[in-house]
């Protein structure tokens, strides 16, 4: 009996399985919908679909960088106890490596990427039929250049740095300077590289914001707009400085920022370095986790 991929695509809704099992389970049962789905139970992979709505919050985030390639992946599970197992650390670690080495457009091109005979899908179900527990490969980023990682509290916090200049990727003055940007990076959050990277309409926003607050404060609702003007333009450059990387205050030497320290760092090497990038990824960052609510559970149950 023939199949189609609508016919794939409707056994991968059913059971929440990977798009290459559900094809071979048409196959092996000769495009047989219900054969497929009780060849994927037997095959213990049909499970996975009733955990696959467990919220998915913990997890880690590796980085791999060689050869003027970094990446950095986000990898998810229920529990930090799965989290921090060897085989998930592994597996991420690894998934970073065929980030960095097949460049994927996206998170579907990428669990369809294959490694030593399997796919990163597969992968990623062998490691579930092992722990049983939900496990989701979130997002990950990709940068060619002189690329720094950083790694912060054994996988909570991955950073990408990603360098413009001539010097050398393995020079150590260089590595250094990243991995001291990374950590900034990691500590500060900031939402963008510089003035640049910061759209008009976000500007727009605080503009609008700071106003909105000084007419609702008696001491300054009867200021002239002009004076008013000139608050607001003071506040628009505190924001720069707080969200915008080059201008934030560098953690390790308070008395210069970042921007003036990779100044520093150019000079003393003799050539220029210009920061074209970075990405930070934190895990579980923007999933809303479960709350239980234990009384409540149990009352439902009451009734």
């Amino acid at each position: 009996m023939a199949f189609t991929a609508k016919d794939v695509q409707a056994l991968r809704e059913k059971t929440g399985c990977g798009m290459m099992d559900c094809k071979k389970a048409l196959v092996e049962c000769d495009g047989n919908m219900d054969a497929a789905v009780d060849y994927l139970r037997e095959k213990g992979l049909a499970s996975q679909a009733k955990k696959a709505g467990r919220i998915a919050a913990e997890g880690t985030v590796a980085v791999y960088t060689a050869d003027g390639v970094g990446a950095v992946v986000e990898m998810n599970s229920e529990t930090d106890f799965v989290a921090n197992g060897d085989g998930f650390k592994a597996l991420a670690a690894e998934i970073a490596q065929i980030v960095a080495e097949q460049n994927p457009a996206d998170v579907d091109a990428l669990l369809a990427c294959e490694k030593d005979g399997a796919t990163v899908e597969a992968k990623v179900q062998e490691l579930f039929l092992a722990i049983r527990e939900n496990i989701k490969v979130r997002r990950f980023a990709r940068f060619e250049g002189k690329v720094v990682s950083y790694v912060h509290a054994g996988g909570k916090i991955g950073v990408l740095v990603n360098f413009d200049t001539d010097i050398a990727a393995d020079n150590a003055e260089l590595i250094t300077a990243g991995k001291n940007i990374a950590m900034q990076i990691a500590a500060m959050n900031p939402s963008y590289l510089d003035r640049a990277a910061v759209p008009a309409s976000v500007i727009d926003k605080e503009k609008e914001i700071l106003i909105a607050q000084m007419k609702e404060d008696p001491k300054m609702a009867n200021k002239p707009d002009a004076v008013l003007g000139k608050i607001v333009e003071g506040k628009i450059g505190k924001y720069y400085k707080e969200n915008c990387l080059v201008e934030q205050q560098f953690v390790i030497d308070g008395d210069v920022t970042v921007g003036k320290y990779i100044e520093n760092v150019a000079k003393e090497l003799g050539a220029e370095i210009k920061l074209a990038s970075f990405v930070r990824f934190e895990k579980g960052e923007g999933i809303e986790k479960r709350v239980d609510d234990f009384a409540a559970e149990v009352a439902a149950m009451a009734k």
